[in-house]
Order: structure tokens, then sequence, then C-alpha cells
């Protein structure tokens, strides 16, 4: 993506892929939220390797009014600050906290844009855990 492009950015839709993002993904965890980040091994069916993104604010955050709001904030911090840094090919999945949704959107900048610039360079750690019988 050019950088600051106002282009809509392609969202993931399916819960197999923010399992899949959680499961073997890189992981980044910031104040306001947790980043996940993994390359994806085929192309999307659209044929483009835009990256894409998904946003989780979980029922523990508040009711809808709280989520939508926090939900819209991530996608505008996402916009501003983290789209120069976005690697073709890769999912992102933003998991809001608590803090996120009153924090000053300042704070929410500067960590979108951190997570994005660091994450790419985090080692992944996710290992297979055995089954438990």
């Amino acid at each position: 993506m050019d950088n600051g492009t106002t282009s809509k950015l392609t969202t993931i839709q399916h819960r197999s892929d923010f399992l899949l993002a959680a499961a073997k993904g890189k992981r980044f965890i910031a104040g306001t939220f947790i980043l996940q980040m993994l390359g994806r091994q085929e192309p999307h069916p659209s044929g483009t390797q835009a990256p894409r993104v998904g946003y989780t604010v979980t029922r523990k955050i508040g009711n809808a009014v709280i989520r939508n709001r926090t939900k819209r904030r991530l996608r505008e911090a996402v916009k501003k600050a983290a789209t120069p840094h976005m690697l073709p090919g890769h999912d992102y999945v933003i998991i809001s906290r608590h803090k996120a949704i009153d924090c000053p959107f300042s704070d929410l900048l500067r960590d979108m844009e951190f997570a994005f610039s660091r994450i790419p360079y985090i080692k992944n750690t996710q290992q297979s855990k055995p089954k438990q019988t």
C-alpha cells in the first residue's frame, strides 16, 4: 500500500482466518491492543496480495455502542499510522484492550505505529503444544 493512502483496507471476514492468526501468527502486546500477524500461504481469492486487517472487540469491553466506537477508533488509527508498515500478503488481527476505549487518540496512534513497525522483527514463538490426555 502507498504511504498514507486513504484507500479502503481489506478486512478479514471469516472466523477461521482469525483463529489461524491466533494459532500460528506473531504477537505483539501494546497497552491499548494486541496485534497478531500471519503471512498468508496462498493468495487471497480476489487475487490480490494486499494486507488484510481484522478487528476483535469482545463483550468484556462493554455494550454494543462502546464496542462499535472502539472498532471505529482502531480502524481510523490503522488508516493513519499503520498502513505504511503493512506487508503485502499478510493478515493482521487487532484485539482491543480496555485502555483503547478512552485513551487519547494520539496514544492509540503511537501504539499502533510502534506495534506495526516492530512485529515483522519478532521471532515466531508459537509452538505446538502437546495434547493432554
